[in-house]
């Protein structure tokens, strides 16, 4: 998998350093779960925080839309 350079936003997120996608998308669940953000009845959408909004551009996504918004933030 190539390495690929997160935004500022999302490096808000994830860290700076060039990631594969698929790690990317294993950091974001990190997060998630650590700021338990995933929605306590829909387990499939993610109820966005400050950081997260910034890289989905609003405050809640399901989790697979997450992975279209998160390639926007990559380069």
């Amino acid at each position: 998998m190539k390495a690929l350079t997160p935004s500022a936003a999302l490096a808000a997120v994830v860290g700076a350093t060039p990631l594969p996608r698929t790690e990317v998308v294993s950091k974001m669940w990190v997060y998630i779960k650590k700021h338990n953000l995933q929605d306590s009845v829909n387990r499939r959408a993610i109820n966005a925080d400050d950081k997260l909004k910034a890289v989905f551009g609003k405050a809640q996504v399901t989790m697979f839309e997450m992975a279209g918004l998160i390639g926007k933030h990559l380069k």
